[in-house]
């Protein structure tokens, strides 16, 4: 009998030890102060310093008018606190500003242009509601109106270099319309035509004195607001390692002439999967690539 006792006895102890435990927790989770405590001692919400000057693309932005400095302080807020998307933004831009940057350099578009790009897709190849695809959301007719083959087999609009060449075409031929960067980049939110169109209606001359739709309203401030979150990320609260981010990626180019009536039996030959040729080259848009005019197409295949 005292055998069993001794061997009782730990289990009592123990039952009792948790049973205690069980009542802490419970009480601790019920209590509101407890937890009301805890919340204003560990979060906050912040609101953030609005700067007295910017610039976009070497151009001034005016921040003398509430309105102006309001629109600001809503993407600068939007962009800092939805940390998932923005960081998101980090990781892939790590992997994709170093292909559009020298592309801007070369075409004459000012660096801050690569913000739009992200602003628009997060680079990624989105489709809009509209139709607008690829990390530039070009529209079919506007990818043709540029120089991109856009048909049901190939899209290039998909096609990250040749997209921010045609932008870079686009974003040129606004610069001269309308004489600064800053309303190129309003046409290329809006068009030319609704930018030309509200320029005159309004008898003004500077995009921070037009009354537009709220995107296009939004749009600039959008792109002020990540430039000034990417200059100093860990002043935004943003903090990440090198390895956190996607890495570019790597591969060879190949030089096709000819129809490839095959692309999965085509992959398997060049000694990878349709898969990892379809995330190289996202501008093949079916499983076979028609090329009766003997077109050069640059492939992308894995190293």
């Amino acid at each position: 009998m005292l055998k069993r006792l001794l061997f009782l006895l730990p289990l009592l102890v123990l039952a009792f030890t948790a049973g205690t435990l069980f009542v802490f927790w419970t009480a601790a989770d019920d209590d509101d102060g407890y937890f009301s405590e805890s919340f204003r001692n560990h979060y906050g919400i912040y609101a953030l310093p609005i700067p007295d000057s910017l610039s976009f693309a070497g151009e001034p932005v005016a921040m003398d008018a509430w309105d102006l400095r309001e629109r600001y302080d809503r993407e600068i807020l939007v962009n800092t606190y939805w940390q998932s998307n923005t960081l998101l933004y980090f990781k892939r831009a790590n992997r994709w500003f170093p292909v559009i940057e020298p592309i801007l350099a070369a075409q004459g578009v000012p660096d801050d242009f690569k913000y739009l790009a992200l602003i628009e897709s997060g680079l990624m190849n989105a489709v809009s509601p509209a139709g607008a695809a690829g990390y530039w959301q070009l529209l079919e007719r506007t990818g043709r109106e540029l120089g991109l083959e856009v048909n049901g087999h190939v899209d290039e609009r998909y096609h990250v270099e040749k997209a921010t060449a045609a932008a870079c075409k686009y974003l040129l031929d606004a610069r001269r319309r309308f004489g600064s960067w800053t309303l190129a980049a309003a046409a290329y939110n809006m068009g030319n035509a609704g930018i030309n169109r509200q320029l005159e209606n309004q008898k003004v001359n500077d995009y921070y004195d037009l009354h537009l739709n709220e995107e296009t309203s939004r749009y600039l401030f959008r792109i002020l607001a990540v430039k000034q979150i990417f200059a100093d990320p860990k002043a935004s609260g943003f903090h990440f390692r090198e390895k956190d981010l996607y890495p570019p990626l790597e591969f060879i180019t190949i030089r096709v002439d000819t129809t490839i009536t095959d692309l999965p039996a085509f992959a398997l030959q060049q000694g990878t999967t349709f898969k990892k040729l379809r995330l190289l080259n996202p501008w093949m848009r079916n499983t076979e690539l028609p090329n009766r005019s003997r077109k050069v197409y640059e492939v992308k295949l894995p190293t």
